[in-house]
């Protein structure tokens, strides 16, 4: 299905947010996640289903100073 990750279309077989994480590299990392917009809890992400056109942000805490 076609999705757009960070602003980036892309195609993926995954049919979760879960599974797209691990897809993308992510796997068990901290990060931050929305869902058209919508955020969604790392506890709810197996739950989350992903569809054709959806637009997904991942978000990853940076260190600075």
């Amino acid at each position: 299905m076609k999705i757009t990750v960070n602003g980036t279309a892309q195609e993926t077989a995954a049919e979760t947010l879960d599974a797209l994480l691990i897809e993308q590299g992510y796997g068990e990392a901290k990060v931050a996640t929305a869902v058209n917009e919508t955020f969604v809890p790392a506890a709810l992400r197996l739950e989350q289903r992903l569809n054709d056109g959806d637009r997904v942000e991942i978000v990853a805490p940076r260190q600075g100073g």
